[in-house]
């Protein structure tokens, strides 16, 4: 099951100290990053760290700088969104961390349903075990 972190948790995995817009879903989902802007142009398979409904985590292995134009494709839909790195995180194993953000809001892109605003993961119902679901009788 992906880990979803609060609405207003802190997004200091993306440089900034701003709250959260929207859920963010940790989910490892392909997607091919393009820059045709880049000399060399380049084009990547990757995976997202985390998505949400104004962008992603992932890692790169092509390197890039924030403010830069790339476009990203959902591989299953073959859908297309320009977006722009936000974010340089930690390098490890010749790639990179990279926040990237959509130029508009698109929660469609990832075809996933992200949890409504107000979700708090702490209260999450867990599936009830038979011995649980027995109702308990009154005390007399």
């Amino acid at each position: 099951m992906p880990d979803i972190k609060p609405a207003g948790q802190a997004v200091s995995e993306i440089g900034s100290s701003d709250r959260r817009r929207t859920q963010r879903v940790h989910i490892a989902m392909p997607i091919i990053v393009r820059c045709r802007d880049a000399k060399p142009p380049f084009e990547e398979n990757t995976h997202t760290v985390s998505v949400n409904a104004n962008g992603c985590l992932l890692r790169l292995q092509a390197p890039v700088v924030r403010t830069q134009k790339l476009l990203l494709l959902n591989p299953r839909t073959t859908e297309e969104l320009p977006c722009t790195v936000i974010f340089m995180g930690k390098k490890d194993g010749g790639k990179t961390e990279v926040g990237i953000e959509f130029a508009e809001a698109s929660p469609l892109f990832w075809r996933i349903s992200f949890p409504p605003d107000d979700w708090d993961p702490s209260e999450r119902k867990r599936p009830m075990t038979a011995r649980s679901s027995a109702p308990v009788p009154p005390k007399r």
